[in-house]
């Protein structure tokens, strides 16, 4: 047992999912001395297993949830506007299908989406026919009028870690892999009881903490001996992901007969994704995957519109999420709502703890600001109002429509790496590519090649700058490469990791 500490942090955020690095980048930017502690890696859970995308939720209309459809649609722009590194506009196909929603739905569905979130840099919503229409190549031949709309794709993991590499550049400390154990409240701070990922114990205190644990809010609840505010309802939301079933840019939203949508969309340059399912989840949060049948539904899902079908045998990967949603007595877990409820025990010369519930990654910002300006009167150290809507954050300090741009800068300057390599490093890292690759003159100068472009310098920065400690952070959160390499270089690579000077 280690001794106990003397100094106190400001503000403890528990959980670093999009949510709890929000807050704690948002905080930090305020002025508080911020603890982030996070029992796996980031975006180890539910904020690594999105649709990947920022949108305002279409559907969420038909549940006439017209409040957070237009929160979610005001921060659409704003977030392109501060990552857009990692966060690119879209074009959705909606095909019109016989017997499901009436086209007049659909348009009058579409003209509110393209009007109450203040649309302005994403082009509007337009009628087309799949049967003259690139989208409508590899579709089915019965399909012909669809519409096409604005949203936008973002790389869910990198947002969570740009989220706290700024917090950290603001003076936040970041534990990962350390589990919280135990909240106590003391009279004027919370003392935290961690294992550390040595497997010690250690213990920290902070004047006020946040309960951002997504699908475990109820457990660290307990684990604070307070009772919980709101029931949860936790919803499992798979994916699978195939070889490239078209050659265009856009994507699709697809309704099937059991009122549930999922989408298609072209994923890491050679592939894609389809999801996403909506199942109460029942069992454990450390091991969650999609089921046998949730991976044959949405084979079949795709299967009613492409005209090339797919079977289980064609997934090279699949995922899954639990989505900690509000219980608010829905029939089915596609209708629980996707808003979110901040609750607050303390105050009044209690130690605070703020309890987040729901929410989804598009609005992880606003949600963020609202956290922290709830803290406000009760930690008088805070400065300022919400800040981040216009802070770029690492690497975004360029113009929304600047990516081709960056990208010709980085092939002029790194003529070694192929263009693959230059697409995926700027849409990783933005500006701050350039702090990891130096002066590097050729490949080698980078180190050690694992193969599709991924090198030593990479992962030491993956390591040094994102938290990253094993050869799965690195394929399948700091980048997708998992997809790519094979079974010797992924094996290379863990060596490496394990070995390195």
């Amino acid at each position: 047992m280690i001794e106990a500490r003397t100094d106190i942090h400001d503000l403890a955020v528990i959980g670093g999912g999009v949510n709890g690095c929000g807050i704690a980048r948002d905080a930090a930017g305020r002025g508080a001395r911020v603890l982030l502690l996070e029992r796996g890696d980031l975006a180890q859970g539910t904020s690594s297993a999105s649709t990947k995308l920022i949108h305002g939720g279409l559907r969420y209309l038909e549940h006439r949830e017209f409040g957070l459809v237009r929160e979610s649609l005001v921060e659409r722009e704003r977030l392109w506007a501060i990552a857009p590194h990692i966060i690119h506009p879209m074009r959705f196909v909606l095909p019109w299908t016989p017997g499901l929603r009436p086209r007049w739905m659909l348009r009058l569905g579409l003209f509110l989406y393209d009007h109450i979130g203040g649309r302005r840099a994403l082009p509007p919503t337009e009628a087309i026919d799949l049967r003259r229409h690139p989208a409508g190549v590899p579709l089915q031949p019965t399909f012909g009028p669809a519409y096409c709309y604005s949203d936008g794709w973002v790389d869910d993991a990198r947002l969570v870690l740009l989220n706290a590499r700024d917090a950290a550049d603001r003076g936040a400390d970041i534990h990962t892999r350390t589990e919280v154990l135990q909240l106590e409240r003391r009279p004027d701070h919370w003392r935290i009881l961690v294992r550390r990922p040595d497997g010690e114990t250690d213990h920290f205190a902070a004047r006020a903490v946040v309960n951002a644990a997504g699908p475990s809010v109820l457990d660290l609840l307990d684990r604070a001996h307070r009772p919980a505010a709101l029931s949860m309802r936790l919803v499992r939301g798979s994916h699978i992901v195939v070889p490239r079933l078209f050659d265009h840019g856009f994507a699709y939203f697809f309704q099937l007969p059991d009122g549930r949508i999922v989408f298609a969309i072209p994923y890491e340059r050679d592939f894609t994704l389809i999801g996403t399912t909506d199942r109460d989840h029942q069992h454990g949060l450390d091991h969650v995957v999609a089921s046998e049948e949730e991976v044959a539904y949405l084979c079949e899902a795709a299967n009613r519109y492409f005209a090339r079908q797919i079977s289980p045998a064609d997934v090279v990967w699949s995922y899954a999420g639990v989505r900690p949603l509000i219980d608010d007595g829905s029939n089915k877990p596609e209708a629980a709502t996707r808003g979110y409820r901040l609750e607050l025990d303390g105050g009044e010369g209690l130690p605070p703890l703020l309890s987040i519930f729901g929410g989804k990654i598009t609005t992880y910002r606003h949600l963020a600001a609202e956290a922290v300006d709830r803290l406000k009167p009760c930690l008088p150290g805070l400065k300022g109002d919400d800040w981040t809507a216009d802070a770029p954050l690492p690497g975004g300090d360029f113009a929304m429509t600047g990516l081709a741009d960056l990208t010709a800068r980085l092939a002029s300057d790194y003529p070694f790496l192929d263009a693959q390599t230059i697409d995926r490093i700027a849409r990783a890292y933005g500006t701050t590519s350039w702090s990891w690759l130096g002066m590097a003159r050729n490949k080698a100068a980078l180190g050690e090649d694992f193969g599709h472009g991924l090198t030593e310098a990479e992962v030491r920065h993956m390591i040094t700058r994102e938290w990253a400690r094993t050869s799965e952070d690195i394929l399948w959160r700091r980048s997708k490469l998992g997809l790519r390499l094979d079974g010797r270089q992924v094996e290379r690579l863990d060596r490496w990791v394990k070995e390195r000077p």
